[in-house]
């Protein structure tokens, strides 16, 4: 299984996502994401730049560390033609280091342009249009459609590569496990499901990646590492159900407010002990995921962690 990185645009300013990717690809890790959001869960996370500007940069800024979305909703503020344009481009740029990872979105980060939020089914039937439309772009040749939800008026993409970045689909159920299966190259979930992946594998998704994320909270503070993530991301537990349909930091952190701290120290590894890191690890190999990005709780403290990786974590997790 490759580990990688997650640069999580929430909790760091887009100078520190660049230099926290350079130093992530120096000491080791296997692949990076990126998160693709308006705006951060809690306010105590404090940022949001724009994904794509800081995705560009850190692939120039990298040698040879391969990116992915994780995820990009195509459907409501951005339109799929744009998503088309902006993951060829990044192709281009970085020849067969990009995966264009897409979602059907959360409210928080959709709500921003005005356009409301429809019901997941109305949802998951977007983001298949979307898919399609963005895999028909890809062709170079002009595309004009009445789809349902987006239509395109002689559409062409004049810069598109030989060569199309893979798209990976965001799912966490029956439905959009089939979604990603039929129309994805990969599956992306953010938690270690075996039955949906084993559902994923048995349709069209066989031979195909599995990316999962799992949040931890490196200090040698335990205490404090506790203390950051339940500041930082107590609103993790809720599940997808819940939280893509909360429309503004302020509403998770109401919806989050009965989470104790030690609710979030049970389910996130809190501290220093490798050995923790490595079985949960573990836990989602087992599950059938063939790539899994660790994502550090704590803008302010990038450093210390993939200094411990470098030293602990990743020899520990290549010796397992």
């Amino acid at each position: 299984m490759q580990v990688g990185y997650t640069l999580m645009c929430e909790q760091s300013g887009p100078r520190s996502l660049v230099e926290n990717a350079v130093r992530a690809e120096e000491v080791g890790f296997d692949f990076a994401v990126i998160s693709d959001h308006f705006s951060p869960w809690l306010a105590e996370q404090g940022h949001s730049p724009f994904a794509w500007s800081v995705l560009a940069a850190a692939l120039e800024a990298t040698d040879s560390l391969p990116f992915a979305t994780f995820v990009t909703c195509p459907t409501i503020r951005y339109h799929p033609a744009v998503v088309a344009q902006m993951a060829a481009t990044t192709e281009l740029l970085a020849p067969g280091r990009f995966t264009l990872g897409l979602g059907a979105g959360e409210n928080l980060n959709e709500h921003v342009v005005g356009r409301g939020w429809p019901p997941v089914h109305i949802r998951h039937d977007m983001l298949a249009e979307a898919v399609c439309l963005i895999r028909e772009l890809w062709t170079g040749q002009q595309v004009t459609e009445r789809g349902e939800h987006f239509p395109v008026d002689r559409a062409i993409i004049h810069d598109v590569p030989d060569s199309k970045p893979p798209i990976g689909i965001a799912a966490s159920g029956r439905r959009s496990v089939g979604l990603a299966a039929d129309l994805g190259d990969a599956l992306i979930m953010v938690e270690p499901k075996a039955d949906l992946v084993t559902r994923f594998r048995d349709g069209d998704g066989a031979d195909k990646p599995v990316y999962g994320q799992l949040p931890i909270s490196f200090d040698a503070d335990e205490a404090r590492a506790a203390r950051r993530a339940h500041e930082q991301f107590r609103w993790f537990g809720g599940g997808w159900a819940v939280n893509s349909e909360l429309p503004t930091p302020r509403a998770f952190a109401a919806a989050s407010s009965s989470v104790t701290e030690s609710e979030v120290a049970a389910s996130i590894p809190c501290g220093s002990d490798v050995d923790r890191v490595v079985e949960t690890v573990e836990a989602w190999r087992t599950a059938g995921f063939s790539h899994l990005a660790l994502l550090q709780i704590g803008g302010d403290v990038q450093d210390e962690f993939l200094d411990w990786a470098a030293k602990e974590l990743l020899p520990a997790l290549a010796q397992r």
